[in-house]
Order: structure tokens, then C-alpha cells, then sequence
């Protein structure tokens, strides 16, 4: 078995983080056998060289190794790219076409972003991965084929399948063994020397001297939060490298090539513990049910201050629901509240007033809950647990809604 210094140098694997040692020793262990791999890490971290390793040191090195970048390829004809299709399957198919999968026989198949694959590639995904076959596009028999399946992905697969966008039988099937490559953020003493030799990479490409930074420049390098991970130190070196004259890059010069880590752009504010917003639907459910506890929190107030003869005790009794309910709704030189006294004889007209106003208040709330509801059940054709997820309910409130409103 060859050693993990051999392997970074045939290779060309710069860094010494223990996260990235850590994957490639994991990568060099199950190289020479065929377990599927599921290689997870964010956009930019190298993960296409991890197959090229498995490939490498696999009985298999002699066959090809094919990539397929799952994202890059339209939803309608993906099937036909990765498993083939008959002459005349659909408008357009002049020949028969073999597949990645045929092609492919005998060596091995890198499915990158595989998180992006339609649900109906992922069955037929599935059944390779469980007994080696498949079918082309516009044909009814099954073929063959021996291939070795190592996918990639950064999306977050929990979620996914949480989402039902990626089969959980599939997941397991493919992560029978996970590798994970570290962020460039985690790596924090390799950033300077990968940016030093892409320097040099780049000085010999465009035949100029190599740039170099000072301490200073150094330290905002290795701090940076990089979230394009080592594609966009990369780019950062050589818009450097091509756009400075002067070769001694200092803070200040480097800091106008880095983009701003906050940004100013508005997004949703969420808990953990909260489903996320897919749509206006969803968003305008929840204002619905905040200003229905905001009428509420209103309508105490107005019975309690009606009820109260004393409106000092009524301030202190109800001080905490008094700054809930006004709290950033009125400037800073008027928060203070003015309360009118009733007299007894006007007590019960006013809750006869509050009353009326109860009503057609949540009569206005129940019937956008209600249209809200039956959209909601129309458009997942009566299936309860698609709906409440997507109004962000659950289902057994769901159910006690259908059944309170007699749909």
C-alpha cells in the first residue's frame, strides 16, 4: 500500500490538515475494493480527485473511469445520458446510444452532485447499485453492466431526504462508506501554501514573476472565511497575479480582491427548530396566526382596562403584555399609553362592542385559515401529510382543521 506522502505527490495534493489526511487514508483503505463511495463536502473543496485516487489503486485502473456531472444535465434527458436509448425512443433519437453505465462497463462511474438527480433516475440508480442492471430508454430488456459508483455531492442529505428530494434507500446504498473533505476554513496552515503555489502556477502560465504577500497580508489570508473554499482562493491568486504591477502585495492591496463576508441582502430569520419558508403561502400563514395572538393579546387589554377601576394597578398588572403588544409601533417620544377610564353604565355596551368586533375578526382569520387549507388539499390532491407540511402544521392539526371546518 502505497503512503499517504506518495499519494499526495503523484496526485497533486497540497495540505497537511488532519481532516484531509484523514479522507485520503479512508480513500486509500477501500481503493482496491468495490464498495460504492459517497464523497460530501462544500462546493469547491476537491472532491473530484477522490475518485481519481479510488480509481487509481483499484483492480479496475485499466478501464475507464467516467465523470458525470449530474447537475449539468436537463431533467428530460438524463436518463437516456446515463443508462442509453433505443432508435426512436423519443422525437429525436435517430440511433441507438449507449449509456455512461455501458460505456463504462468493467471501470468506473463519478456521479458528481448527485443529490441533483430526479427521483425517477434515482430508482433506476438504485437498482444498479443492488444487482448490476438496467434498462435504455424505449427498451424492454435488461442489461448487465459492472461498474464501480462513486457519488459526490454538498448537498445536505438529511434535509434532502427530509424534503423526500433524495431516496433514502438510495442514500444508504451509496454512503456505504462516506468520505468527507474538510473546508479550506478548517485548514488553516495549508491556505498560505496553496496560494503560494498557485501563485507560482500562475507566473509560469502567464510567464511573470510570482507575487508575494507580507505578514500582514498573510494573517487577512488565513483568517478569511473563504466560502468558495480552494476554487476561490484560486481565483483570487490570479486576478493578483494578472492585475498588480507590483509583485509585494500588502493588506491593503489584498483586501480590495476579497469579497465582503456579511451581506446586505434581506433573508428569512428562522429558529432551528422551524421549518424552513418554501413559498408565500407558507410565509403568509404564519403573519396569519401572529396577528390572531396579537388580537388576542389586544383584546385582554380591552377587557382587563374596562374591568379595572384603578389604572395604575391595571399598568402594572399588565406591564409585560403592554410592551409586547406596542413595542416598536410608536416613536420614542410618544410610547407613553393614554388609558380612558369607562364608567360602569358603559361597561357593558363596550363589551358588547368588543365582542361584535371579536367576531368578525376571527371570522376574517378563519376564512383565509380555511382557503388556505383547501389550496393547500387541492393542490396535494387530499393527501394530508403533503399538505401539512407544507402550511408548516402538523398533520394531526391538520386533521382536527378538516374535520372543524367539515371538509
Amino acid at each position: 500500500m502505497m503512503s499517504l506522502q506518495t499519494i499526495k505527490q503523484r496526485f497533486g495534493i497540497i495540505g497537511d490538515s488532519d481532516g484531509l489526511n484523514r479522507a485520503l487514508e479512508k480513500t486509500i483503505s477501500v481503493a482496491p475494493t468495490d464498495i460504492s463511495l459517497l464523497i460530501t463536502g462544500e462546493s469547491g473543496v476537491g472532491k473530484e480527485v477522490i475518485p481519481k485516487i479510488a480509481h487509481q489503486l483499484s483492480n479496475r485502473k485499466h478501464s475507464k473511469l467516467i465523470a458525470v456531472n449530474c447537475g449539468a444535465i436537463p431533467e428530460g434527458t438524463i436518463d437516456s445520458e446515463l443508462f442509453g436509448h433505443e432508435k426512436g425512443a423519443f422525437t429525436g433519437a435517430t440511433q441507438t446510444r449507449q449509456g455512461y453505465f455501458e460505456v463504462a462497463d468493467g471501470g468506473t462511474i463519478f456521479l458528481d452532485e448527485v443529490g441533483e438527480l430526479p427521483l425517477t433516475s434515482q430508482v433506476r440508480l438504485l437498482r444498479i447499485l443492488e444487482n448490476g442492471e438496467f434498462i435504455k430508454v424505449g427498451s424492454s430488456k435488461v442489461q448487465k453492466t459492472n461498474v464501480r459508483i462513486i457519488a459526490a455531492t454538498n448537498v445536505n442529505m438529511s434535509d434532502a431526504i427530509r424534503k423526500n428530494k433524495f431516496r433514502e434507500d438510495l442514500y444508504y446504498r451509496l454512503s456505504t462508506v462516506e468520505i468527507n473533505l474538510p473546508p479550506l476554513r478548517e485548514r488553516l496552515n495549508d491556505i498560505h501554501i496553496l496560494f503560494r503555489k498557485f501563485c507560482s502556477d500562475f507566473a509560469h502560465k502567464y510567464n511573470m514573476p510570482s507575487i508575494k504577500l507580507d505578514n500582514d497580508a498573510i494573517g487577512l489570508l488565513t483568517n478569511y472565511r473563504w466560502s468558495g473554499n480552494i476554487r476561490q482562493l484560486k481565483n483570487i491568486a490570479e486576478q493578483l497575479s494578472i492585475l498588480e504591477e507590483d509583485r509585494n502585495i500588502t493588506k491593503d492591496i489584498l483586501v480590495n480582491y476579497l469579497p465582503k463576508s456579511k451581506s446586505n441582502l434581506p433573508a428569512l430569520v428562522k429558529n432551528s427548530n422551524d421549518e424552513e419558508f418554501n413559498n408565500e403561502r407558507e410565509i403568509l400563514y404564519k403573519v396569519l396566526f401572529d396577528m390572531k395572538s396579537d388580537l388576542n393579546d389586544l383584546k385582554k387589554l380591552t377587557l382587563d382596562l374596562m374591568n379595572s377601576n384603578n389604572l395604575n394597578e391595571f399598568r402594572e398588572n399588565n406591564e409585560e403584555l403592554i410592551e409586547r403588544v406596542y413595542h416598536g409601533n410608536e416613536s420614542k417620544d410618544n410610547k407613553k399609553l393614554n388609558f380612558v377610564d369607562f364608567k360602569d353604565d358603559n361597561k357593558k355596551q363596550n363589551v358588547n362592542f368588543v365582542k361584535e368586533v371579536k367576531a368578525i375578526e376571527s371570522l376574517s382569520i378563519h376564512e383565509k385559515e380555511l382557503e388556505l387549507i383547501k389550496k393547500s388539499l387541492e393542490k396535494h390532491k387530499g393527501k394530508r401529510k403533503f399538505a401539512a407540511e407544507e402550511l408548516g402544521i402538523s398533520e394531526r392539526t391538520l386533521y382536527r382543521k378538516i374535520k372543524q371546518f367539515n371538509l
